[in-house]
């Protein structure tokens, strides 16, 4: 039997209790980590694949953590609030610190394509995981917060042997094998972190964690350029469901 829309919302409907007290701790977190990016790429000439990474492994690590103590409406606040904020520094645009931390020079001339493309697909992610694979979308958030994180400034700093992948918009985009196989270690790491916080514990919670590092890595590895924040997190979080549900 088919659920009626307000019933596939209501889960993530926040009170009005937690959106007086979590609006504000969530844009005191996710401003301090846009300052600490931005401080990074206009203050210490870091680069973007890396402060962009930064920024991403602070805020959807964070959204697994909010998630497993507070509950999906408490995640839905902490995001709407970061999503404010990602949305005002793309309106502040060229030059503004935590823009130039999150806008690659190699996704000119559409660099705020490749933020917009990124926040729309991650929150869609965790909707999807979310109705889909209840209760493991924590898993997906942290391979992707994680694991993704890496892969990229991995890639940057050792990739060697490297492979082209699509992208939106036509730019030329490629990943490595190197950056592949930190998105599977990290990604496993993160996967049994997420699965311990649930309550999934032994030699289990491990082969669970490597099968999500896996498919986060396999999945990421042939991603379009700008939407594997959505294909990373439904993966790990089908893949824990798989094994678990």
């Amino acid at each position: 039997m088919q659920l009626p829309p307000m019933d596939l919302l209501a889960p993530f409907i926040p009170s009005g209790r937690m959106i007086a007290l979590g609006a504000p701790i969530a844009a005191a977190y996710s401003g301090a980590a846009a300052a600490f990016a931005g401080w990074l790429r206009k203050g210490r000439g870091v680069r973007a694949p890396y402060t962009r990474k930064v920024f991403h492994f602070f805020i959807i690590s964070a959204a697994g953590v909010v998630q497993l103590r507070w509950g999906l409406p408490g995640v839905v606040v902490f995001g709407s609030v970061t999503a404010l904020l990602v949305l005002y520094a793309v309106w502040r645009g060229d030059g503004f610190g935590f823009y130039e931390a999150m806008a690659r020079p190699s996704d000119a001339p559409h660099r705020s394509l490749f933020i917009l493309v990124p926040l729309a697909t991650t929150a869609l992610g965790g909707v999807l995981g979310n109705l889909l694979f209840a209760p493991f979308a924590p898993v997906g958030y942290m391979v992707t917060g994680w694991g993704d994180a890496v892969g990229e400034p991995i890639g940057t700093r050792w990739g060697r042997y490297k492979y082209r992948v699509t992208s939106l918009a036509g730019l030329p985009a490629t990943r490595s094998l190197e950056g592949s196989a930190g998105v599977f270690l990290v990604g496993t790491a993160a996967a049994l972190v997420a699965l311990f916080g649930m309550g999934v514990t032994g030699t289990g919670a491990l082969g669970v964690a490597l099968a999500c590092g896996a498919a986060g890595a396999v999945v990421e590895a042939f991603s379009s350029h700008g939407l594997d924040n959505l294909t990373v997190q439904l993966a790990a979080a089908a893949v824990a469901w798989a094994f678990l549900h």
